[in-house]
Parts: C-alpha cells; sequence; structure tokens
C-alpha cells in the first residue's frame, strides 16, 4: 500500500508497480502479500492486484496474494476472483451478520478468505461461521482506533499455534519485539504494513523474525521468551549469531 486510512494524508512509499513489491517481499521471505485496491483510500487497484499476482507466481507457487478492501459487496469477491488473488480479507465489524454469508460465498467461488477481527465479540462470530483463517487487529475499523495488545489479549480465543485455524496479527506493529510477542502467545503469523513499506529496513526485519526459534504457545507465560533454542530443544548459550537486534541502527544500513 502507498497510504492508509489510519494515517490520513501520510504517504508509506513511492512505486510505479506494484508487482515489483510484491515480488521483493516474497523473495525476503514473505509468505502472504496483501494488496490494497481502494485508490481513494489506501492508493491502489485492481491493475496493481493484477501486477502483484503476475509477479508473485512468478517467483514463488507458495507465497499468497490476498485482496485488501473495504469489503461492503458481493461484486468485490467477483473482482478478487478474476484478478488471479488467492483470497480476500473481510472485515467482521464491517460486514456483521453478513460475514456468514460472504465466507460461503467466497467457497464457492474457490477464494480463500481472512476475517478481520478487532473485538471478543467478532471473534466469537468469526470462529461461529467457521472461518479458517483470522487476523486479530490492534485497530479498530469502525473508530480508527489503535488498541496497543488488543490481539495479545484475545489470543485465548484460538486453541494454540499449528491448530486448524490460522491466526495471524496485526495493526501497529512496528518492532521485532512487537511481532516475537505475538508470535510467542500463539499466532501463526504476523502483518506488517508501514514498518516495511518504503523502508530499508525491511529484508532484515522480516529475516530477523523469520530466523528465531519459537516456543510453544502454551510456554509463553513460563518466563523463557529470553532464552534461544537448538532444533534439538536444547538451551543454547546465547542469542543466534548474526542476527541484529531491532535498536541496533548500524545493522540496517
Amino acid at each position: 500500500r502507498k497510504s492508509s486510512l489510519s494515517y490520513p494524508g501520510e504517504q508509506f512509499a513511492r512505486y510505479d508497480d506494484a508487482g515489483l513489491v510484491a515480488e521483493a517481499m516474497v523473495r525476503l521471505g514473505a509468505d502472504v502479500v496483501f494488496v490494497n485496491v481502494d485508490y481513494h483510500s489506501y492508493g491502489g487497484d485492481i491493475g496493481e492486484l493484477k501486477s502483484a499476482v503476475r509477479a508473485v507466481r512468478g517467483v514463488n507457487d507458495d507465497a499468497a496474494v490476498v485482496m485488501k478492501d473495504i469489503v461492503v459487496d458481493e461484486i468485490q469477491l467477483g473482482l478478487a476472483k478474476e484478478a488471479g488473488a488467492d483470497g480476500i480479507l473481510l472485515i467482521a465489524g464491517v460486514l456483521g451478520p453478513a460475514l456468514e454469508n460472504f465466507l460461503n460465498l467466497a467457497t464457492v467461488i474457490g477464494l480463500e478468505t481472512i476475517v478481520e477481527c478487532h473485538t471478543y465479540n467478532e471473534v466469537r462470530a468469526a470462529l461461529d461461521a467457521l472461518a479458517q483463517n483470522i487476523m486479530v487487529s490492534n485497530r479498530d475499523r469502525i473508530t480508527g482506533e489503535l488498541v496497543p495488545d488488543q490481539a495479545v489479549k484475545l489470543a485465548g480465543m484460538f486453541p494454540g499455534s499449528g491448530g486448524p485455524i490460522v491466526t495471524i496479527a496485526g495493526g501497529g506493529v512496528e518492532t521485532t519485539d512487537q511481532m516475537k510477542k505475538l508470535l510467542a502467545v500463539g499466532y501463526d503469523g504476523v502483518v506488517i504494513g508501514k514498518t516495511v513499506m518504503g523502508s530499508a529496513r525491511a529484508p532484515e526485519f522480516i529475516r530477523t523474525v523469520r530466523d528465531r526459534t519459537m516456543l510453544p504457545a502454551e510456554f509463553s507465560q513460563w518466563g523463557l521468551d529470553d532464552l534461544e533454542f537448538d532444533v534439538d530443544g536444547n538451551v543454547m548459550s546465547g542469542p543466534k549469531k548474526n542476527v541484529p537486534s531491532a535498536d541496533d541502527q548500524d545493522a540496517f544500513m
């Protein structure tokens, strides 16, 4: 994305081809690329989604491209499918009782969905509607308010990392420590946007997080967050080598 409703008047990045940006992110290790298609709010369009799909398919068969928009009409699901997207973002707080109908339609046309939730009731509604991919956001899409650690507070509603439901978290995530905390409480992934868009820190930011050995969510409250483990489960003598700290500015030059 080039801009966001959450940061009015601020432009995150300038680029001519969203496909090149999507390809770069996937090459760096991103599993999913969200492409905003609302020009007025995010500076994107369907053409950029199609460009991103082509670019990602050219370098990785496993990475997914998801259309991000304020979805309120069924035709938007058709647009995502026609553009070749793997999935579409549905916001529980926007769709309300219509969420289940949109989930069912997406299944019929072969489109994956990620349901974005912010409150306990929204997560409950997504679970009741049998959503398979749920994103808990720290940001309230209705009011625009950022609530730090909202995703952490709601993590206990899911069966834990590696469960039948894929869970991700995001919203105002700006440091690797925040990402590690979300992973430690059980989320399978973290969504980052503004932090990496147009930033020279993007490569190291992604690599730092992917390289960290994580404990299962069930151990998140045991006070072991600062320890590193090898592949056999043995405690390492210290943090992994050559992995820069989020506060080490020289590592990102």
